[in-house]
């Protein structure tokens, strides 16, 4: 049975020791209210994508055991998956040292996370093997 995610409470953030060392959750939002969320897969820990989460989306997150996030470009809640069917089976949240980034570890379903259908966000890197002047270049995997 899940709980309501308005009966979801977070610590207050009261000493740097107790966010630190402490085991009560006390995220810290930034100035717009967000905190960074890394989806990793949860067998292979891939990066798959960066998103932000508000607190509402957080504790609808934790309430439903699916990512949703917060869009920063509709200033709006997003489901992920609730109408490309990709949706992100949540399996742990890790939080940093100072709470102020999150790591979910989720299943990914469907035909993969990114909205251009690649099975990761993070599908091409930067050729730092060759560094020189101008502009970097990127390489596909």
């Amino acid at each position: 049975m899940s709980t309501a995610p308005e009966h979801i409470e977070f610590a207050t953030r009261d000493t740097k020791e107790s966010v630190e060392q402490g085991l009560a959750f006390a995220p810290k939002f930034d100035a717009e209210g967000l905190i960074p969320a890394m989806a990793v897969d949860w067998r292979t820990n891939e990066a798959l994508m960066l998103a932000y989460m508000n607190e509402e989306s957080l504790k609808q997150t934790l309430a439903l055991g699916q990512a949703v996030y917060y869009s920063r470009s509709r200033k709006q809640l997003w489901h992920k998956g609730a109408t490309s069917g990709e949706f992100q089976i949540v399996k742990e949240i890790r939080v940093d040292c100072d709470q102020d980034a999150l790591v979910l570890k989720v299943e990914q379903l469907g035909g993969g996370c990114c909205h251009t259908k690649a099975t990761t966000c993070f599908y091409r890197r930067l050729a730092t093997d060759k560094p020189g002047a101008g502009v970097v270049s990127l390489v596909r995997d």
